[in-house]
């Protein structure tokens, strides 16, 4: 296709990343961040976070709630908090709002906004720009980075927790619902990066263990001075391929960095790990991003 030569996908196969500054317009950016405003307004804390445990017993029987309550999110709406925020008997110790850590993993099927801006149309387009076949969605996560204590997000690349065979047919769309500085904890990349596959995987341990997932492999010690900053404004895109190296620091600021991220898998001619932690239900079929 003739998309094939524009400089901007060459970019983003030479870096593994790409950044489209104002993607979304602020007004899009505001209604997602009211809608996630009224979704916590009307939260619930999960059992596993209100339950007091004075026995052994009774802490690995929380620390299954509370896995169990991760692995399967993949079709629901759900809550995970910063740590430290609840005391033992699930109540908040600080304002509700500024507690929670990220909200997943099904916002882009069950929301009506986030579903409306995971398949908008300029969405849908630079899907085709890209020159994507049958793309689906297989998660989504709106993440809060509160300030004082959004914690950092150690190296990684998302293919660990999202895998598939071949490699390279995953890619995250990150958009900034506020303005993402050096600050208040933005996304560093090593451009580059995504050519050398993936040392470490994140898998769904045999049943009957504690732990719900386990770790394959390791992440190799990387060379901090090769990471790059990417600041970006509210309503900015980074696309992020599956395999580059990327993080984020701690968030020092006094203001929160929000951000709704999706990923999408190329589905043609690729097969979904039946070891990743998220798997497609009956409930909710992976979608296709275009509609």
């Amino acid at each position: 296709s003739g998309g094939e030569q524009s400089p901007c996908l060459f970019q983003f196969r030479k870096d593994g990343f790409l950044v489209l500054e104002h993607f979304f317009t602020a007004e899009e950016c505001d209604s997602m961040r009211n809608q996630i405003q009224r979704i916590i307004a009307e939260m619930e804390v999960p059992p596993h976070c209100r339950t007091e445990f004075s026995t052994k017993e009774e802490e690995q029987l929380q620390a299954q709630g509370s896995s169990d309550y991760f692995l399967t999110s993949g079709d629901k709406i759900r809550f995970f908090f910063e740590k430290g925020v609840l005391d033992e008997r699930g109540n908040f110790l600080i304002p509700k709002e500024k507690s929670v850590s990220k909200i997943g993993h099904a916002l882009h099927a069950y929301d009506p906004v986030f579903k409306q801006i995971t398949h908008s149309s300029k969405v849908q387009e630079l899907g085709r720009k890209l020159g994507l076949e049958r793309p689906v969605v297989v998660q989504s996560m709106y993440i809060f980075k509160q300030p004082g204590i959004g914690g950092e997000v150690t190296p990684h690349q998302d293919a660990t927790f999202l895998h598939t065979e071949p490699l390279g047919r995953i890619l995250g769309f990150w958009i900034a619902l506020e303005d993402a500085t050096r600050e208040n904890g933005c996304l560093w990349f090593i451009p580059g990066s995504h050519t050398r596959g993936i040392t470490r995987r994140m898998v769904r341990a045999a049943s009957g263990t504690s732990t719900c997932v386990e770790f394959v492999g390791s992440e190799p010690a990387y060379d901090n001075s090769q990471f790059i900053p990417l600041p970006i404004s509210q309503g900015g895109l980074i696309l992020i391929h599956g395999e580059v190296v990327h993080k984020s620091e701690l968030n020092s600021s006094e203001s929160s960095r929000h951000a709704f991220t999706f990923h999408v898998m190329e589905a043609k001619d690729t097969s979904w790990s039946k070891e990743n932690w998220l798997q497609p239900t009956p409930e909710l079929p992976f979608p296709s991003l275009y509609t």
